[in-house]
């Protein structure tokens, strides 16, 4: 079973200086989904990403009603930047605790640790956990388990996951959205980070987190990485394997041509679901890819629709953007 986090609302969402989405993509995120949550942002100099959110300091916001600073960013290696430690320990002093998901921890930084000593307010790392994981035993367990996949890093897993749990839980089926990175535990309140697990448990942490479960229950389990990436590809099988998934969802990004932080091309959505089939086979030998979702935000109206039209028919799959035109025809098949 995945860990429960207890961040308290509203929150502070601090973005300090990044400059692109991909990096604020916890802020984003937030915003998406807990918006209610969300009282303000707060942002460094140089900062280009606005959240929409009133601007505030952590004083500010704390007299505002605001319980957590919660950093709002995934920068490439998660490591904190010394430039943004003064912040926190300002908004320690102004009573609010702190989040974040980043692979650096909290407490092991002196001066946020001395902090929150001296203040009483609690440091939340999200992406670690005390939990002891076991190794993966492959066997099948009951329950039904949709993973979503990806051509590369930062294709829209997370979100597609979110959107067909939430149109399922309107159809009156019942799901579980299991979270598997920083953002998607900020935004579920739990789950477990598999790339902060040891490479040996991984397949086991996936099992814990989507365990046996009613046999027309659904759990979603949000993707990571990709199964190409010369990076991620061990986090992305582990996870797969684990997973168990009877039916999966490859997310895509259609204007990239190599992947992300290396030279490597990005396959072809019919390399994806060939690999992910094969693979998957060796946990669940009924594994099937049930649709597609490609993320066309940098595409115009008409060429978003020409493009899941064209890729429907390609694939003889249902092909969607959750964004603009929603997950049904990939839900309709699943309820």
């Amino acid at each position: 079973m995945s860990s429960q986090i207890n961040i308290l609302p509203p929150y502070l969402v601090f973005l300090g200086d990044v400059r692109d989405e991909v990096t604020a993509k916890t802020g984003l995120g937030l915003v998406q989904w807990r918006g209610p949550d969300c009282l303000g942002q707060a942002r460094l100099p140089g900062c280009e990403i606005d959240l929409g959110l009133p601007e505030m300091s952590p004083p500010q916001a704390a007299s505002a009603g605001a319980r957590t600073l919660v950093i709002g960013i995934a920068p490439r290696g998660g490591a904190l930047p010394v430039s943004y430690i003064d912040v926190l320990v300002q908004a320690m002093e102004a009573g609010l605790d702190v989040a974040s998901g980043l692979h650096d921890r909290l407490g092991a930084i002196p001066a946020l640790q001395a902090a929150a000593d001296r203040t009483g307010r609690r440091l939340i790392d999200v992406r670690h956990s005390s939990r002891d994981y076991t190794v993966g035993n492959g066997r099948k367990r009951p329950g039904r388990r949709l993973l979503t996949v990806g051509t590369d890093c930062a294709v829209g897993k997370k979100y597609t996951a979110l959107a067909l749990h939430a149109d399922l839980r309107q159809r009156g089926v019942a799901a579980t959205f299991r979270a598997t990175g920083q953002t998607g535990i900020l935004i579920g309140g739990g789950g477990i980070a598999v790339d902060a697990v040891v490479a040996d448990f991984v397949a086991g942490a996936a099992e814990q987190l989507a365990p046996a479960a009613d046999a027309d229950h659904w759990d979603v389990i949000e993707g990571q990485g990709s199964l190409f990436h010369p990076a991620f590809a061990g986090v992305s099988l582990g996870l797969l394997h684990g997973s168990q998934p009877d039916a999966f969802v490859v997310c895509h990004e259609p204007t990239r041509t190599v992947m992300a932080g290396v030279e490597t091309p990005v396959p072809s959505l019919e390399a994806v679901i060939d690999l992910t089939t094969r693979l998957g086979r060796v946990t669940n030998a009924d594994i099937r890819c049930v649709g597609v979702s490609i993320n066309t935000g940098k595409l115009t109206a008409s060429a978003a629709e020409a493009l899941l039209r064209e890729t429907d028919r390609r694939l003889g799959l249902p092909c969607v953007d959750p964004v603009r035109f929603g997950v049904a025809p990939i839900t309709e098949t699943l309820s």
